[in-house]
Formats: structure tokens, C-alpha cells, sequence
């Protein structure tokens, strides 16, 4: 065990991923938001029209459960709103951060040596909106790491491009 050396790291002078200025989601995604909630809570309400229509046993609650239901509409909309604010993501030299959150907010750091597959998806709503989404794959996992919805598709391609060759130049290293 001669030369070997086990130095503690100064934590304090390691860089903080706080400092790092991420890019903020395509501000058309919000309303990529908005219809989608739009759609959901449209067919619910329809659903609940017609039971309160024909089941006769419900239309004494009507104010209440609609009450509820818009209040759980107000409630769904502001927290998408406060999640949509709060998602940013970056790339760095050697890793992807993506931030996102409503009430408590996650970052996740993917080193690009971790990288195993990138995929590029376009929902119909948003690929209407020019927008995509890239998911971000590490070894161990049959979902993604990392989802970052709303990016615009040119800057997506750019993005799984980058990915891609880091994940050649890595097997490349390895071999």
C-alpha cells in the first residue's frame, strides 16, 4: 500500500450546482398545460352533468360537489403553475441537471458517464406547439432519470445530439 493516499475533500470548495443558471421551459408548454387540464377536467365535468341528470339521488349535492370540484380545478391549476415556474434544467461539461417541484423542489444530476440512451418524444398537443420532451435513461432502469417536457423540438434535437456523442465518446473510452 505504499503511495497510497486518501486526502479528505474540502466539501466547502466543491462547486454548487445551486450557483449553475438553469434554462427555463418553452413558455408555450404552459399552455400545452392548459389543455391538457383543459381536456381532463372538460370530460369530467361532462361526466358529471350527465350523472347529475340522470341520477336523481345526486342533484341535492350539486352545490357541494361542485364546490369541491372547483376548488380542486383552482387548487390543480396553481400547483401546475408553481411546478411549470420552478423546472429548469442545464448541461454542463460533465453532467445534466434538471430541477422541478411544486411544493418541495428536486434537483437531479446525471453524470454523462451514467448516460445510456436518450430518447426524443413529441406529444400531439405539443408537437402543435413545436415543443418536445427528452428523456434521459442511466443503466439499472427500465424508466427515464430524467423527463424534461417543453423544450422546443429544434433545441431537443441539439440537446439528445449532444447526449449522444458523449455516450459514443464514452463507450469509445471504454474500449
Amino acid at each position: 500500500m505504499e503511495g497510497y493516499t486518501n486526502e479528505p475533500i474540502n466539501t466547502a470548495a466543491l462547486p454548487r450546482f445551486e450557483d449553475v443558471e438553469l434554462t427555463p421551459l418553452h413558455p408555450s408548454y404552459l399552455k400545452v398545460i392548459w389543455l391538457n387540464f383543459a381536456m381532463v377536467y372538460g370530460i369530467i365535468s361532462i361526466a358529471a352533468g350527465v350523472a347529475f341528470y340522470f341520477i336523481e339521488e345526486l342533484r341535492p349535492y350539486w352545490l357541494p360537489i361542485t364546490i369541491c370540484y372547483v376548488v380542486i380545478v383552482l387548487l390543480s391549476i396553481f400547483i401546475s403553475l408553481v411546478s411549470f415556474r420552478n423546472k429548469g434544467y442545464a448541461f454542463r461539461t460533465h453532467d445534466a441537471i434538471y430541477r422541478s417541484g411544486a411544493i418541495s423542489l428536486t434537483t437531479t444530476i446525471i453524470p454523462y458517464n451514467r448516460v445510456q440512451h436518450v430518447a426524443l418524444h413529441e406529444g400531439f398537443i405539443a408537437r402543435a406547439f413545436g415543443l418536445a420532451q427528452i428523456e434521459i435513461f442511466t443503466a439499472g432502469g427500465d424508466k427515464s432519470d430524467i423527463q424534461i417536457s417543453g423544450i422546443e423540438k429544434q433545441q431537443a434535437e441539439k440537446i439528445k445530439q449532444l447526449l449522444m456523442g458523449k455516450i459514443i465518446k464514452e463507450e469509445a473510452n471504454e474500449e
